[in-house]
């Protein structure tokens, strides 16, 4: 459990902030071409940058869950994701109105996040995850690295007209392949400079 955790704030975290930070970029290299023009890409990027609030909550499911099946427990899962769906629904009556699609997004993305949350707590209650210890050194690292990454990774696309008319599907997906890949280098860079080793993380994992 300690080693799926880490590993998931280690991956998906980065990923998170990457998606929102990118999002204009991803929308205008995927679909700016012939009628989905300029105004449609700025209209399809808020409701992924809202989707990806929720990225780290999706995952964190997938690696929380089946520590409740191992132990032939089905129903505290089945319970917390209904309640997440009440929860969901109420938070579309909240944000659609005022965000549009943008609001269903973040209410789909802050449900995951609330189901997450809900079954750690569980987790921790019924003493089936005890921490071991090094989360706060841990998550210290990463959330300089992450902000770094994030940092570079938005600057970097501001400098791009990503829906400007001149502008080709194979230089917008090479400028995006180039910063995804310098952001992924800072980040893991500045992880290893705060002593960050794969090795020592393997050994984390292998103890867990």
């Amino acid at each position: 459990m300690n080693w799926g955790l880490r590993l998931t704030f280690l991956l998906a975290l980065p990923a998170s902030v990457g998606l929102a930070a990118l999002a204009e970029p991803v929308i205008a290299t995927l679909f700016n071409y012939g009628a989905f023009g300029a105004e449609a890409t700025r209209n399809a990027t808020l409701p992924l940058m809202a989707y990806s609030a929720g990225l780290i909550g999706i995952i964190l499911v997938k690696t929380l869950t089946p520590a409740f099946y191992a132990r032939q427990d089905v129903k505290t899962p089945v319970r917390i994701a209904v309640g997440t769906l009440v929860a969901v629904q109420l938070m579309n009556l909240a944000l659609v109105p005022t965000m549009g699609v943008a609001g269903l997004a973040l209410s789909i993305g802050l449900g995951a996040c609330l189901n997450a949350i809900c079954l750690f707590v569980m987790l921790r209650k019924r003493d089936i995850f005890v921490p071991q210890p090094g989360w706060f050194l841990f998550f210290l690292r990463l959330a300089i690295a992450v902000a770094i990454m994030g940092g570079i990774t938005w600057y970097a696309a501001s400098l791009v007209s990503w829906t400007g008319p001149k502008v080709d599907g194979l230089l917008r997906a090479g400028m995006l392949a180039l910063i995804v890949g310098g952001s992924a280098i800072a980040y893991f860079a500045a992880l290893f400079a705060m002593g960050f080793r794969l090795r020592d993380f393997k050994r984390m994992g292998a103890k867990a």
